[in-house]
């Protein structure tokens, strides 16, 4: 089966110094760019975090310190990296609550600008949680018939995730070859960001998901207690989130025109 594109799908995998979206770096990337006629384009890189990589982390990927201490920083490869996704819709494995924000952070930190709203998000293991429910290596033995060889490095996890995503459209009939659906199915649905700090309540109305305000409308937070939008610009939040909550804040709370 070839998928249904109208433009290029980038299938993509990050292994990390960690698991924090806004203090973690990436020490490596994979791509695979999809094209609509169904040939596609590679690219990986490692990548020196700037900072130590854990041996909690390096028991995983099997990087450390040593393997990255020559490779390019972000910064160096953020123009590539940004021409591999420009135009291409995204698709990946827990993508869209933890490599997207995190590309995210890192283009932030180089001072370029990732618009979320210029693209569509396929997570695969979305769509794998609400079939099988099962780990990356299990969905490609389940899905493929296959072990994964070299799991939790970028580019088998890459790969794997393109091949079980292709044959989910062959085993589901109800599953559409189309990126539009797709992205919809294994999207968390009433999230405003991608995280979903923010959701949407049954009125459409957008609420915080968290802490003490959790389902209260996120206008009337800031409305009754201002401070709050400092405090959480001020904290670990991821920057996707920060930027939906701006949008919203500057809804209540204009800002004023420059002179």
């Amino acid at each position: 089966m070839q998928l249904k594109l109208e433009r290029p799908l980038v299938f993509f995998d990050l292994e990390t110094t960690g698991t924090s979206i806004t203090r973690d770096r990436i020490v490596e990337i994979s791509c695979i760019k999809v094209y609509p006629d169904g040939h596609d384009e590679e690219f990986t890189s490692r990548v020196n975090p700037g900072i130590p990589i854990p041996p909690a982390s390096t028991a995983v990927h099997h990087i450390t310190d040593e393997d990255v201490k020559d490779m390019p920083k972000f910064a160096e490869l953020a123009p590539k990296i940004r021409e591999i996704f420009t135009d291409a819709d995204i698709a990946g494995f827990n993508s869209n609550k933890f490599d997207v924000p995190l590309l995210i952070e890192e283009f932030g930190r180089v001072g370029m600008n990732f618009k979320v709203s210029l693209h569509k998000f396929v997570d695969v293991q979305n769509i794998f949680h609400k079939m099988e429910q099962r780990t990356l290596v299990a969905a490609y033995k389940f899905y493929c018939g296959k072990e994964l060889e070299g799991a939790h490095s970028a580019m088998a996890d890459t790969r794997a995730t393109y091949e079980v995503l292709m044959s989910q459209l062959d085993r589901y009939d109800n599953l559409e070859n189309d990126v539009q659906k797709l992205a919809e199915f294994s999207g968390s649905g009433r999230g405003v960001d991608l995280a979903c700090r923010i959701v949407l309540n049954d009125n459409d109305v957008p609420v915080f998901n968290f802490g003490k305000h959790k389902g209260k409308p996120v206008k009337d937070v800031f409305r009754n207690e201002r401070s709050f939008y400092s405090w959480i610009m001020q904290g670990d939040f991821p920057k996707n989130t920060k930027d939906v909550l701006t949008v919203i804040y500057n809804e209540v709370y204009p800002p004023k025109p420059k002179l």
